[in-house]
C-alpha cells in the first residue's frame, strides 16, 4: 500500500475536515444552490446530462465526488492528489490561501456524491446540505468497504448498509429528493428519516415505466417518453430512463424546458461510447467500471439491439468483497439473454466463478488471464463484422486503444491520467 493510500485510510476525515474547514469559505462566499447526485451507478452522465440541460448557469464537480475532491474543487484545485507527498504538502498550503479570495459566480452547483466509504456521504450531506438531491440507483459498489458493518452487527446486511450510507444524502436535502420509486429499499429509508428526523423536502418518485419507447443501434438511442423524446448519438442504455424521468421532473421544478436533443452531448469516458474499429468492428465501450448492476445494465442494452454478430468482453468485478462470488455467478443469466456469438472473459474471478455458469449453459466462451490474451484471440478470430462490448476492469481501456480505427480516440477512453498510464505500463501494456 502506498504512503497515500495508508495515509488517506488512517486520518481520511481528519484531514478530510481540515480542508473542508478551508474551502467552506469559499463555499459561503459563493453560496450557489446545490443539485447533489447520488447511487451506485449513472451519477457521472446524469451530471453530464445536467451540464447540456443547464449549461454555464451551473459549475459542475469533473472528477470530484470525494470528501477530498469536493474541497479542493471549491477552492478551484481540479487535479487533486496525484500520489506523492509533495502534492500533499502542495494542497495543505494552497487551500488555505485559495480560500481567501477564489469562488466561483454560477448559479448552481451540481456535484456528484460517490459514498464509497461509510460516512463519507453525510460528511458531504451535512456541510453541503443541497436543495435537490438526485438519488439514481442503489447496488452493491464498493460493497467490500461495508463489510465491517455487517461483521460488527451495525447493519443487517450489505444492502442495508449500502442504502443506510446514501440515505445521509436526502436526510439532510432542503427542497426536493428524487428517487427511483421502483426500489423497495430506497422507499424504506426515506421512511425511516421521515419518522426519526424532520425532513423538510418533498420526494418525487420517477419510474423507468415512464418510458414509452426506446429505439437503439451501436450508433444511436432514443428514448420516448409521453411529453419528451430524448436523443442520443451513442448506444445508452434502457436503465438510463431513469435519470431522463428525473430530469423532466427537475425541469418542471425548476420551470426550465426540457432538453431533448442531446447529440452533442460529450459522454464521460467508459460508458457506452461508439467508436470505429480496426477493420470494420463495431467497438462499445463502457470499461469504466463494473459491478452487477452496470453490467446487467449494459447486457440489457446489447441484448436490445439485436445484433448478429455481438461479442462480449467482460473483465473481473472489483471490491466486491465476500460476495464476489456470489455477484459474478450472477451474470450468466444477463449473458445468456444477450444471445452473444462470443464471450470473451479476463480475470481471475471471472474464470473461477462466471465460467462453470456459463460451460453449463454452452455459451460460447473464452476466459484469459490478461487483455493481452484477449486482444491475440481477437485479432486472429475476428472478420470485421463483429459489435464487441467492453464491460469491466483488467485494463480492458488498453484493449480498447489497441482496437480502434483511430488512434486519436484513444483520448476519449478512460483512465487517461499518468498514474495509470504508468499502471499499465508496470503490467507491460504499452
Amino acid at each position: 500500500m502506498s504512503f497515500t493510500a495508508r495515509f488517506k485510510k488512517r486520518f481520511y476525515f481528519v484531514v478530510a475536515g481540515y480542508f473542508r474547514f478551508f474551502a467552506n469559505h469559499a463555499f459561503k462566499k459563493w453560496h450557489p444552490r446545490v443539485i447533489a447526485i447520488t447511487g451506485s451507478v449513472g451519477k457521472t452522465t446524469m451530471l453530464h446530462i445536467l451540464e447540456c440541460q443547464l449549461g454555464d448557469r451551473a459549475h459542475y464537480s469533473h472528477n470530484a465526488n470525494s470528501a477530498f475532491g469536493i474541497a479542493f474543487d471549491l477552492v478551484g484545485i481540479h487535479k487533486g492528489v496525484v500520489g506523492t507527498k509533495l502534492r500533499w504538502l502542495y494542497l495543505f498550503v494552497a487551500v488555505p490561501i485559495r480560500s481567501l479570495f477564489f469562488h466561483y459566480t454560477d448559479e448552481f452547483y451540481v456535484v456528484e456524491i460517490d459514498g464509497e466509504r461509510p460516512h463519507e456521504t453525510e460528511f458531504l450531506a451535512k456541510w453541503l446540505r443541497p436543495e435537490v438531491t438526485l438519488w439514481i440507483a442503489l447496488g452493491r459498489s464498493h460493497a467490500i468497504q461495508f463489510e465491517h458493518q455487517v461483521d460488527s452487527g451495525e447493519f443487517e446486511d450489505l444492502d442495508r448498509a449500502i442504502t443506510h450510507e446514501f440515505a445521509m444524502l436526502p436526510q439532510y436535502t432542503q427542497k426536493k429528493i428524487y428517487i427511483d420509486g421502483d426500489i423497495y429499499l430506497m422507499k424504506k429509508a426515506l421512511q425511516k428519516i421521515k419518522e426519526h428526523h424532520h425532513i423538510k423536502a418533498d420526494v418525487v418518485e420517477c419510474f423507468k415505466s415512464n418510458l414509452k419507447g426506446y429505439v437503439i443501434s451501436p450508433k444511436s438511442t432514443d428514448f420516448v417518453f409521453e411529453d419528451n423524446v430524448f436523443h442520443f448519438s451513442a448506444p445508452q442504455p434502457r436503465d438510463l430512463a431513469i435519470q431522463l424521468d428525473m430530469l423532466q421532473k427537475l425541469c418542471k421544478y425548476l420551470r426550465l424546458k426540457p432538453k431533448t436533443d442531446f447529440s452533442n452531448m460529450v459522454l464521460p469516458p467508459g460508458r457506452s461510447s461508439y467508436f470505429p474499429g480496426k477493420n470494420g468492428l463495431t467497438l462499445i465501450d463502457s470499461s469504466y467500471n463494473a459491478h452487477l448492476i452496470s453490467i446487467n445494465s449494459v447486457l440489457e442494452m446489447v441484448a436490445n439491439m439485436k445484433e448478429r454478430h455481438l461479442w462480449i468482453v467482460l473483465g473481473d468485478m472489483i471490491e466486491q468483497g465476500k460476495i464476489e462470488g456470489e455477484e459474478h455467478r450472477k451474470l450468466a443469466d444477463a449473458i445468456e439473454n444477450a444471445h452473444p456469438e462470443q464471450v470473451i472473459l479476463v480475470g481471475r474471478r471471472l474464470k473461477k466463478y462466471a465460467y462453470p455458469e456459463l460451460e453449463k449453459r454452452k455459451i460460447k466462451t473464452e476466459v484469459f488471464s490478461d487483455v493481452k490474451g484477449a486482444r491475440k484471440f481477437i485479432e486472429e478470430n475476428t472478420t470485421g463484422k463483429e459489435v464487441l462490448v467492453f464491460k469491466g476492469s483488467q485494463y480492458l481501456e488498453w484493449l480498447v486503444e489497441k482496437l480502434l480505427k483511430n488512434p486519436e480516440d484513444a483520448s476519449k477512453l478512460p483512465r487517461r491520467d499518468p498514474i495509470y498510464v504508468k499502471r499499465r505500463e508496470k503490467r507491460g501494456l504499452y
